[in-house]
């Protein structure tokens, strides 16, 4: 019970963390998962590629495919409107890590 509520936390700290590095330079599913694993979120590609669509549908993350190596690969960068997400999600972060660190 207590890994599913910490999971559902941390699916919001996930698509923060993509608008981030969407918005340092396009990132595509790959790396994203290593990125991600660094950081401690062990996750599937079968999680990680569903969230980076409904991004894509919900005009956060814009796709562009491209070829590397002989392989279609996916690349996302953030949208003008994913943009302006992060920048309130940063804002809603630093208030909240201020608040729990007094």
């Amino acid at each position: 019970m207590q890994e599913r509520i910490l999971r559902k936390l941390f699916l919001g700290f996930v698509h923060i963390h993509i608008l981030h590095h969407a918005d340092q330079s396009p990132i595509y599913g790959a790396w994203m998962l290593e990125e991600l694993e660094t950081h401690g979120y062990h996750m599937s590609p079968g999680t990680l590629y569903p969230i980076l669509h409904q991004m894509a549908q919900m005009n956060l993350l814009q796709k562009t495919d491209q070829v590397v190596a002989g392989k279609l690969r996916k690349y996302y960068q953030i949208t003008d409107e994913g943009k302006v997400i992060l920048s309130e999600a940063k804002k809603k972060v630093q208030l909240m890590h201020q608040e729990i660190n007094l």
